[in-house]
């Protein structure tokens, strides 16, 4: 098999393959071979009619057919292997000669992947929440868990949020009894907006022996009218806190002291607002890189990054047990609908890959086979296996498998090129060191990529 490709204009090419007679003689075997299996010839068993007798029976061409079917788009497939073609799109093709007889050759005009130069892609600025966590946000931890282990106590005072009261509910609406909202003894934190607003507003202020009646929206939009409601105010409670000292920290917790539990509540603190800014981060990152894409993307790479997400999102439905077309009815969206508010975010997705292969390029970024063995680990976490598993079973050797996971570290390793350069402040102006924001865990796992977080 010949092969070469000539560029086209409108980001194609086209690859043109010429096969000799003898090399094309083999597919025509397979193919008679195939035909006999399915063909009954008096005097022969399914599979053993010989090739000649077929052809007497059949006719010379009765093959050729199949063989071009089933032998051209792996000749396409070695030819864009061979010349690494980076193709898009479905390919026209046009078999130019040997549709009858004789040496096979034939055009395949197909659209790659544009090759884009950015600017600018070294000097990008983001702003995210200083992740280092503050005493309040680990007094309201320390105070969120000794409220879990803390005690009610009445109170002669007027009700405030947090506190406890204990009422009796009556609910109606237009006039008759609305199940759920009449209950005797109901105990409820004021506050916490389980019901309608309009609760919480009358019970702030109240105490024991009040009975508070007034009216309040229905939660159902589709619903006309207003609900009524009389409150009988029987207890006022609030919660007592024990002390945070090191008896309170046995009780809640596997540490002997309140400053070892104090100090594991700021850890889990600062590992939550760590990643947060670095998904942050990462999202803002992902925006400016695709802002500095101006060439026209191809819709070929949008429609394949729409159907992208589609799968995955029928994936995810499929685990839950939720068919994609019940998804759509409770969403209030067609199919079509649905794939028209993806292509924005796809859309800028292609820009983000194409902007991190113009970095790749740039900064003459490779992967390695340590890069690679990474990758694989990743995927080996994902899937529950070991990296060698994941090399025999997943992939089994295949070329262009491992040169995806190849691409995928290439990736990677130009996704943290540029993430090392970012200049990046928190709300305040102040800098914020990248290695801060990483993430404290043993893993040697990459985190989140910039083009998941860009949309």
């Amino acid at each position: 098999m010949r092969s070469t490709v000539e560029a086209l204009e409108g980001n194609r090419v086209k690859v043109s393959v010429d096969i000799e007679a003898e090399e094309f003689e083999e597919k025509l075997d397979e193919a008679f071979r195939k035909l006999a299996r399915e063909v009954r010839l008096p005097g022969f068993r399914p599979g053993k009619a010989p090739r000649r007798v077929l052809e007497a029976r059949l006719g010379p061409q009765a093959a050729r057919g199949e063989a071009l079917s089933d032998a051209v788009p792996e000749y396409y497939t070695q030819a864009l292997r061979d010349h690494d073609v980076d193709v898009i799109s479905v390919p026209e093709i046009d078999i130019t000669s040997g549709a009858e007889e004789g040496p096979v050759s034939f055009d395949a005009v197909v659209e790659i992947r544009p090759l884009v130069t950015i600017a600018g892609y070294d000097q990008l600025k983001a702003e995210v929440p200083n992740p280092e966590p503050t005493e309040e946000e680990i007094s309201q931890q320390v105070d969120q868990l000794r409220k879990q282990f803390g005690d009610l106590a009445p109170v002669s005072r007027a009700a405030i949020d947090g506190d406890s009261v204990t009422m009796d509910i009556y609910g109606t609406y237009n006039g008759e009894e609305v199940e759920g909202l009449t209950v005797d003894g109901y105990a409820y934190e004021v506050g916490q907006g389980a019901v309608v607003p309009e609760i919480d507003e009358q019970l702030r202020g109240s105490k024991a022996g009040d009975i508070l009646e007034f009216n309040a929206e229905h939660p159902d939009e589709d619903e006309d009218g207003l609900l009524r409601f009389r409150i009988l105010v029987k207890e006022v409670q609030e919660t007592v806190l024990p002390d945070f000292d090191d008896e309170f920290a046995q009780e809640a917790s596997e540490f002997d002291t309140a400053e070892e539990l104090r100090a594991d509540i700021s850890g889990n603190i600062a590992r939550t607002k760590r990643a947060n800014a670095s998904a942050l981060l990462a999202g803002q990152v992902g925006e400016q890189l695709a802002g500095l894409v101006i060439d026209d993307i191809p819709e070929a790479l949008v429609d394949a990054e729409v159907q992208h997400r589609i799968r995955t999102l029928q994936l995810r439905l499929g685990s839950q047990g939720v068919e994609i077309g019940d998804y759509l009815e409770v969403i209030g969206q067609t199919a079509e609908e649905l794939a028209g508010a993806l292509r924005e975010p796809a859309l800028q997705e292609a820009k983000t890959d194409l902007a991190l292969r113009a970095v790749a390029a740039a900064e003459s970024i490779e992967a390695t086979d340590q890069d690679v063995d990474l990758e694989l680990a990743t995927l080996a976490a994902q899937v529950g296996q070991t990296v060698e598993e994941v090399k025999s079973s997943v992939f089994a050797g295949e070329e262009s498998s491992l040169k995806a996971i190849r691409l995928d570290a290439q990736m990677r390793k130009a996704r943290e090129w540029v993430l090392d350069r970012v200049e990046i402040t928190d709300s305040a102006g102040n800098p914020v060191e990248r290695s801060s924001l990483d993430p404290d865990d043993d893993t040697g796992l990459p985190p989140p990529s910039i083009e998941s977080q860009a949309t």
